[in-house]
């Protein structure tokens, strides 16, 4: 029996068919460490291999990434975008509201392939109130206020915040952040908002007055999986 240059087994013609078995099976194992063996999920890949080598690859059909058994856990390969979900909110919302309520629609989940991987969560949003009124956005992760500033006496811990100078124009907000959920198991993004006084309105103006000049507009929330 003979190895190929990096290492695979295989019968050459002057074998003796005894030696067969044993080629095949060595093949089958060096297959097995060094191939990308394809799983559902990282629940069928636990089944299959119960004890994974070090070395060992597979690729997950739930998350369509490519994982490396490090002798430890499975780390997906390459430190890159590993999947990308998006939501986009294209109606429109309002609220009188003093403290934070979420916005109708404006949340996306993903689940992360590995505990160590970070998700980087873009946020854009239009908002408009009566002239001279603030609103205030906050991103959440779960029921987990994320990307906020420091506390301060009574003043809102928020992801951004804007003023609206005139009824006619819609402002936008937008909060990029990178997060570490340090879990695989599905977490949902989602934005909240709050009015200074009066009514706030996302994706419109206040007046909405019915004219080309006057907009309707799209906020969206973008979150990808960047692999260790």
């Amino acid at each position: 029996m003979a190895v190929t240059p990096v290492g695979n087994p295989y019968v050459e013609s002057s074998d003796l068919v005894a030696n067969y078995p044993g080629a095949s099976e060595a093949l089958a194992e060096r297959i097995d460490i060094v191939g990308v063996n394809p799983f559902a999920d990282s629940a069928a890949r636990a089944t299959a291999i119960p004890s994974p080598t070090e070395g060992m690859m597979s690729s997950l059909n739930d998350t369509n990434a490519v994982e490396r058994y490090d002798g430890a856990t499975w780390k997906p390969v390459g430190g890159k975008v590993l999947q990308v979900v998006s939501v986009a909110k294209t109606d429109t919302f309002s609220t009188s509201s003093l403290s934070f309520v979420d916005v109708t629609d404006l949340s996306v989940s993903i689940t992360p392939s590995a505990t160590s991987s970070k998700i980087l969560v873009f946020v854009q949003s239009n908002g408009s109130t009566t002239a001279g009124n603030s609103f205030v956005f906050r991103l959440l992760r779960d029921a987990t206020p994320i990307a906020i500033g420091d506390a301060a006496s009574s003043r809102a811990r928020a992801s951004s915040a804007s003023r609206s100078a005139d009824t006619s124009t819609a402002i936008p907000s937008s909060t990029i952040f990178l997060d570490a959920p340090s879990t695989t198991s599905a977490v949902t993004y989602k934005s909240q908002i709050l009015v200074q006084a009066g009514t706030v309105f996302v994706n419109r103006n206040a007046n909405d007055a019915d004219a080309v000049s006057q907009a309707r507009t799209i906020s969206t929330i973008t979150v990808m999986e960047i692999g260790a």
